[in-house]
């Protein structure tokens, strides 16, 4: 299985840090958030990733290089010129990567300790997401689960990770350009195609500066 990480974002809560820098370049404990993927992608049987990059993205393969240093192959989905696609859009752009199989997208400013998959099946579905625990800044979540299928406007919901397993039949009829991820799932999760798990352990959307410095205490 191939993998993408998400690292096109403006970062605009992030301020004044990404100013000057892409987001998933801020560091956790001395180390760039992408870096922390990069090593447990390598580690857990991974050899193939691509990275969006948009705002300031020539800083990412500045700093990551062809990812030789984690036996890595890495291929850039370049948006500079665009401006950043969004999810979706972002991951309709890298498609042709993928080669019409089963991949992985992981959030590139979220910190966990979650193993990414790489045998994971998909069954006859489109997608699997993985839900976490609502943190306080998203205390109404995202999506409900019943049966392991993702339901939408339910009393009791989760917040999606950033991390989910993608057929690309999913993006298969989407249009080229910016689009939001949100609106397509929604969509095949009224059609019972969108299954997923809790993951109850380690994660954090690093999506502020106080984010960043209470992880890093």
């Amino acid at each position: 299985m191939k993998a993408m990480i998400l690292c096109a974002g403006r970062g605009e809560r992030m301020r004044p840090l990404t100013d000057t820098l892409p987001k998933p370049l801020l560091k956790v404990k001395g180390k760039a958030l992408v870096v922390w993927h990069l090593e447990r992608l390598a580690r857990l049987g991974f050899k193939d990733v691509v990275i969006n990059i948009a705002h300031l993205g020539f800083k990412i393969p500045g700093l990551l290089g062809n990812g030789s240093k984690w036996n890595l192959n890495i291929i850039y989905s370049d948006e500079q010129d665009e401006g950043a696609l969004e999810s979706a859009g972002g991951i309709k752009k890298a498609l042709p990567f993928f080669d019409d199989e089963t991949f992985l997208v992981v959030n590139g400013d979220v910190f966990c300790d979650y193993d990414f998959d790489v045998d994971f099946d998909l069954k006859n579905k489109l997608a699997h997401l993985i839900l976490v625990p609502n943190p306080e800044h998203n205390r109404d979540g995202d999506f409900g689960i019943k049966d392991n299928l993702l339901v939408n406007n339910v009393d009791i919901n989760y917040t999606f990770s950033g991390i989910g397993y993608y057929s690309p039949k999913l993006f298969k009829h989407l249009k080229q350009g910016k689009a939001s991820l949100a609106p397509i799932l929604r969509n095949e999760i009224k059609k019972q195609n969108i299954s997923g798990e809790i993951y109850n352990n380690m994660w954090h959307d690093i999506g502020t500066p106080q984010r960043l410095e209470n992880i890093n205490k």
